[in-house]
């Protein structure tokens, strides 16, 4: 594997790239799909506090607002919250975007429900502070009010991850991917080099902590978060092998 820079790579991989490589893949009927299930899967209603943990761009934020609810939005991109901003903008959405880690989320007793999408959890080295980003959510939602993680699944990633892989764009760019899972931390290293057009090739790295159900449960457990349901989706199928994973918890009272 390639020498990593001192870094957090969640620092550095979370920009205009990020945007390059996955937007393609998330079109705005997928986005509106995602949000009604949110709103089915957590009975959101307009006017609900929501906090959208590790919000991006704001993909699901701006349509939850535009629902109807007051939403937070908290990410630790400069660059992913100035799009948010100005998407934001563009379609007339009120949102509080929030520059934060997500180990410290700056609020308590304040949101009816947490959602954290797409993968956005498990990026620390230390389990203590995967942790910690449980008790931060536990801390800032109302007595009562649930959080839902949406991410990938363990099982599935150990099946279906190949070592190699690339991906052609139809404008030229070329995404390689070289992937190793580190049985002993389970965590899913991928070092990813982007080919541009004009000759440019720039390289990132991911490295995301992969959790099976059981140990999620104790995570939700010891941070004061009651198990309410969990799915192969956000549109309640039913949890497999092949399938992501979807929990939902609710802060004890």
């Amino acid at each position: 594997m390639k020498a990593q820079s001192e870094t957090p790579w969640y620092i550095s991989f979370f920009g205009e790239d990020y945007i390059r490589i996955y937007s393609p893949f998330l079109p705005a009927d997928k986005t509106a799909q995602e949000v009604a299930d949110l709103i089915t899967l957590l009975n959101i209603k307009p006017g609900d506090q929501i906090l959208d943990l590790c919000c991006g761009y704001g993909r699901h934020a701006i349509p939850l607002a535009q629902y109807g609810c007051t939403v937070t939005g908290l990410d630790i991109s400069t660059d992913l919250l100035q799009k948010a901003r100005e998407d934001a903008l563009v379609l007339d959405a009120s949102v509080d975007w929030v520059q934060s880690d997500m180990q410290n989320i700056p609020f308590t007793a304040t949101f009816d429900s947490i959602i954290n999408i797409f993968t956005s959890f498990g990026y620390y080295a230390h389990e203590a502070a995967n942790q910690q980003v449980l008790h931060q959510v536990a801390r800032a939602l109302k007595p009562g009010g649930l959080f839902l993680l949406e991410t990938v699944h363990q099982p599935r990633v150990l099946r279906a991850t190949s070592p190699h892989g690339i991906i052609r764009y139809p404008d030229g760019l070329i995404v390689l991917e070289e992937r190793h899972i580190d049985i002993r931390t389970s965590r899913n290293e991928v070092d990813i080099s982007l080919l541009y057009p004009d000759g440019k090739r720039v390289e990132h790295h991911q490295s995301i902590r992969i959790y099976t159900l059981t140990e999620l449960i104790q995570m939700f457990t010891k941070a004061g978060l009651q198990i309410q349901g969990y799915y192969g989706g956000l549109d309640q199928s039913k949890l497999h092998l092949d399938s992501r994973l979807v929990l939902i918890g609710r802060k004890e009272s």
